[in-house]
């Protein structure tokens, strides 16, 4: 039997071992003699029941699988002649691939020249396979007839059903959670490590104040025009350079389609309106890159040259403007929802001394609420920082150290992806270079994040 399909039956199982406990549970309940004792609602041992099948069940079946592949491996090791037997490991590891493809493909890969004592091992693979796939079926099946004996006599009226399922349910949550925080820390480490390789080949204030980048290396020492420069300036001026037009598009609309909205929008446009501005936070970035690409920067550059400027084709200009009107909804939508948070009372006490509400919009609820329109724009900033599809399709992959909007420039994250694509050998200072650009993203937007959590605890801070 198929892992899948066991894991299927067990779920089934689960299923059933659900109804039929809390059927019995509903039964105890119902007896003259024990009625009003039973512990916890039915459906609370329906779900003691259903958890004591499925995950011993499913438990078996994760570790069986993660250790079939080591045992397999070394039984086909195992198998093979001892001069193969002590050949370094990646080759090793080869020809256990090898057995395995010549088991799983016979008619395609077994030719005339193929070692006996390979074909050999791959019919002993199939054999070992098949036995360990029976053994694991057996193991499942008798899991489940015990855990579901189990747990139909577990059910009775003192025992705590709640308390059971709801620790089970507490540490699933922990390992969910610490699932996420070791991956962050897996990704973190993993971004250093390789970043620190970079720094032993490449000088650590070369890469920072450097601004010249041109990551190609010689593939040979006789090759002319491939040194390689790894001065990151004009990566980060490129990507400030764009973050800043997008800011200062989506930081003046947002904030005041938020002010109308709060404060001066009926409640029936309002809730037309702002489903609709939203809108465009779901729109996928790619197609903001095609419309800044064929519309807005052939625009800008046909009326760059109306009113004679040099204009390039792709340009900071054309990226930040669409990005600026992709972050708008973020910018709207935080900063809406910090400016319903002020509450009412402020707007009463100064309408009552006299202020208009465009005054009381202005010296009361604009300061109550700005350290969260504060936060809210720095993580906009984030966001910003990190786009990568609208710089690739509208302003360009050359790495140009220049302030001028009109001029094409490329960011850290366009570089990180060019960097990548293809085949790449990941000892090359030029591969190491998109971990150590990494490296630098992070801790930009890591501190950009830091401040925004650091000013949205002032802000609670402020109404505790």
């Amino acid at each position: 039997m198929e892992t899948p399909t066991l894991i299927i039956i067990t779920l089934l199982c689960a299923a059933g071992a659900y109804i039929l406990g809390r059927n019995r549970a509903s039964d105890i309940a119902s007896r003259g003699s024990q009625q009003g004792t039973l512990h916890s609602l039915p459906y609370y041992y329906g779900l003691l029941s259903s958890l004591w099948c499925a995950v011993p069940c499913l438990m078996i079946v994760l570790i069986w699988t993660l250790l079939d592949d080591y045992a397999v491996h070394a039984a086909i090791v195992n198998v093979l002649p001892e001069s193969a037997q002590t050949l370094p490991e990646n080759e090793v590891d080869l020809m256990v691939n090898t057995v395995i493809n010549l088991a799983l493909y016979p008619n395609s890969l077994i030719s005339s020249s193929t070692p006996d004592y390979l074909i050999q091992a791959g019919q002993d693979y199939l054999r070992w396979q098949q036995l360990s796939q029976l053994s694991l079926t057996v193991v499942v099946l008798i899991s489940l007839v015990l855990a579901f004996s189990l747990s139909w006599n577990l059910i009775k009226a003192k025992v705590k059903a709640r308390q059971q399922v709801e620790r089970v349910f507490q540490w699933t949550l922990l390992l969910c959670a610490s699932i996420a925080i070791l991956t962050t820390i897996g990704i973190v480490l993993s971004v250093l490590f390789e970043s620190l390789r970079f720094f032993q080949s490449i000088n650590f204030f070369e890469f920072i104040f450097g601004t010249h980048w041109s990551p190609q290396t010689a593939l040979r020492i006789d090759q002319v025009g491939a040194s390689g420069a790894f001065g990151a300036v004009p990566l980060f001026v490129g990507t400030l350079l764009i973050s800043f037009i997008a800011m200062l598009i989506a930081v003046p609309v947002g904030l005041m389609s938020a002010i109308y909205l709060s404060e001066y929008a009926t409640p029936k446009f309002r809730a037309v309106v702002k489903p609709m501005l939203e809108i465009l936070a779901g729109i996928p970035s790619v197609v903001y890159g095609f419309f800044a690409a064929l519309t807005v920067a052939p625009f800008i550059r046909d009326s760059g040259h109306f009113l004679g400027l040099e204009v390039s084709s792709e340009s900071a200009l054309a990226a930040g403007l669409v990005m600026g009107v992709m972050i708008i909804p973020f910018v709207s939508s935080l900063s809406d929802d910090v400016l319903k948070a002020v509450p009412q009372s402020l707007r009463d006490g100064s309408l009552g001394l006299g202020a208009t509400q465009s005054e009381t919009i202005k010296r009361v609820v604009i300061p109550a609420a700005l350290p969260g329109i504060i936060s809210g724009v720095l993580l906009a900033a984030s966001r910003a920082i990190g786009e990568t599809m609208i710089v690739v399709m509208a302003a360009g992959l050359a790495a140009h150290l220049t302030a001028n909007p009109l001029e094409s420039v490329t960011t850290i994250t366009v570089q990180i992806v060019t960097l990548l694509v293809g085949d790449q050998e990941f000892d090359s200072p030029k591969t190491l270079s998109a971990f150590a650009l990494g490296l630098m993203l992070f801790m930009v937007t890591l501190a950009l994040n830091y401040v925004a959590l650091y000013v949205v605890r002032q802000y609670r801070e402020e109404y505790e």
